[in-house]
């Protein structure tokens, strides 16, 4: 089962910065977590039960660095929203 420390980041963009305003918060994790190990994780980490989670498989670039080819982790994105009244406070920007 997944707990949290499978929660890589929680991802800072433009993008995310207007969606967390309607109360979606964008968060990366490996790639284990399912939506509904993601939900558990809320409702006990934070105390919030969230109404809707959206995910999205992101794969690993692969790149190059002086001729020897690489490629970067794959991960999940969550797309969480939470309730009108609920608030993350650690999480806000």
């Amino acid at each position: 089962m997944a707990d949290i420390t499978d929660i890589k980041a929680i991802i800072y963009t433009e993008k995310s910065l207007n969606l967390q305003e309607e109360g979606v918060i964008v968060v990366q994790t490996s790639p284990r977590v399912t939506k509904n190990s993601l939900k558990d994780i809320f409702r006990e980490y934070f105390g919030i039960k969230p109404l809707r989670v959206n995910s999205m498989r992101v794969n690993g670039k692969v790149k190059r660095f002086k001729g020897i080819e690489g490629k970067r982790a794959d991960s999940k994105k969550f797309y969480v929203k939470l309730p009108e009244d609920a608030k993350i406070e650690s999480l806000s920007v």
